[in-house]
C-alpha cells in the first residue's frame, strides 16, 4: 500500500515533497513548502487509481497493439524490434 500512497499523492501533486512511516497516512510529514493533502483526498485517489497489475496489463496490451499497428504499416519484425528496443 505504501507505493499506492506515493502514487496517489503524486497524482494529486506531482511536485509534493513528503515522507511517511510504513503504510500510515497519519505519519505523513510534508516538506519543502508542500501544501498538505488531506487523508480523505489521498484515500479517494488511491481508490480511483488503477492497480499496479492493471497498469502492467495495460502496458502489455498497448505494446501488442502498437506492434500490430506497425506490422499493418508494413514494417518487418526486425524493423519493429529496432524501433522498440534500439537493437
Amino acid at each position: 500500500m505504501s507505493n499506492n500512497i506515493v502514487r496517489a499523492i503524486k497524482a494529486i501533486n506531482p511536485d509534493a515533497e513528503f515522507s511517511f512511516f510504513g503504510e500510515d497516512l497519519d505519519t505523513i510529514q510534508w516538506s519543502k513548502g508542500t501544501t498538505p493533502i488531506s487523508k480523505t483526498d489521498i484515500e479517494a485517489k488511491i481508490a480511483e487509481l488503477p492497480t499496479e497489475e492493471e497498469e502492467k496489463i495495460a502496458r502489455k496490451t498497448d505494446a501488442i497493439s502498437g506492434e500490430q499497428k506497425l506490422k499493418d504499416l508494413g514494417l518487418t519484425d526486425a524493423e519493429i524490434k529496432a524501433l522498440t528496443t534500439g537493437a
